[in-house]
């Protein structure tokens, strides 16, 4: 392929994906039922940057140490009888904010997961 064909492509391709937020947003506005629950946050660029380069990879160390801390302390919360608790604060919120979350949400789910 020469050069032009593939400059060609990639305008097009690049134009095409520009065109898709907003399709997208009209979608979202055609099909919009008024609860808050299900309203999808719309965050700029930068808080998608700043999420994925500084909060996503904090969330992950914070769901593994989580996870080590959990085990460390299952004796103790088999005993005391909240192992169910001490799952959800130590491993399972982390996880959810950090794998479950939309990229630059500041709330957890969005339409397809709330």
């Amino acid at each position: 392929m020469n050069v032009f064909r593939v400059l060609s492509v990639v305008l097009v391709l690049s134009l095409g994906w520009q065109a898709l937020p907003a399709s997208a947003m009209q979608a979202q506005e055609d099909t919009s039922s008024g609860d808050p629950t299900y309203q999808i946050q719309n965050p700029p660029a930068y808080a998608m940057m700043g999420d994925l380069l500084v909060a996503r990879p904090l969330l992950i160390g914070a769901t593994a140490i989580g996870a080590v801390l959990f085990v460390v302390a299952l004796p103790f919360t088999v005993f005391g009888g909240n192992v169910k608790e001490a799952g959800q604060a130590l491993v399972l919120d982390p996880g959810r904010s950090a794998f479950v979350r939309c990229l630059g949400c500041s709330t957890e789910g969005n339409a397809e997961h709330p």
